[in-house]
């Protein structure tokens, strides 16, 4: 499994512990509680979908709407299918929110689980936290030493770029510092279980929620027959 494809299966398996959805409603909850989902497509979605079936880790169910009821007879359309977690899917969603192992800190895996951070343990959340805030600030000492070395051979606009990375990663680091404070003083954020945290400190300086340059959401329109 490639680290894309398995930060997309945690986040369909924590949205769906939520409630059934069918896979339209799903992408429309990945683009706009987890930014780093913006860009992806249906041709990545169902496919993850089947393989966590496959798994045991989710059911198929016809849609029970109205809507639902009166697409089979026009023109052929098929009903919706809702995706429903199983037990084994909620277990082994519970299992990987438990993990706080390297990949947890990179950008985009760290987005999705600070995501579900309402649903996470607080011992976990402090390793994660913990954790991101020593990659980011191992990632800003290489960032400062590249700078010594080459700042007499940048021009202008290219050191300005490389000033501004900076600040971002140390922003996040300020961030990082604040939220590890809190957890230590046992508060927790207020917010909705998913999504609301990370939408939460779309002003905080974190490159891992905040969307990057150029990054707009997805503009296909599904076709609702789309299952």
């Amino acid at each position: 499994m490639s680290r894309r494809s398995g930060i997309l299966e945690f986040a369909v398996l924590g949205l769906l512990r939520e409630s059934p959805m069918h896979g339209y409603e799903l992408r429309k909850r990945l683009n706009t509680s987890l930014g780093v989902f913006r860009a992806f497509s249906y041709g990545t979605l169902y496919p993850c979908l089947k393989t966590l079936v496959a798994n045991g880790w989710l059911i198929e169910e016809p849609g029970h709407t109205p809507e639902d009821a009166l697409a089979a007879p026009l023109a052929g359309r098929r009903a919706k299918i809702v995706y429903r977690l199983t037990a084994e899917g909620k277990e082994h969603f519970e299992e990987l929110l438990s993990q706080t192992g390297p990949d947890a800190y990179e950008d985009e895996h760290f987005a999705a689980r600070f995501a579900f951070f309402g649903q996470t343990s607080r011992d976990v959340r402090m390793r994660v936290l913990e954790g991101r805030r020593s990659r980011l600030e191992e990632r800003l000492e290489k960032m400062r030493a590249s700078l010594a070395r080459t700042r007499e051979r940048l021009d202008d606009y290219t050191l300005e770029l490389q000033r501004h990375g900076m600040e971002s990663v140390e922003r996040e680091v300020r961030w990082l510092n604040e939220l590890i404070e809190s957890e230590r003083a046992g508060r927790d954020l207020k917010g909705p279980a998913s999504g609301g945290p990370a939408q939460q400190n779309n002003t905080s300086g974190a490159p891992g929620v905040l969307p990057r340059p150029g990054d707009t959401p997805g503009t296909d329109t599904p076709d609702d027959t789309a299952t």
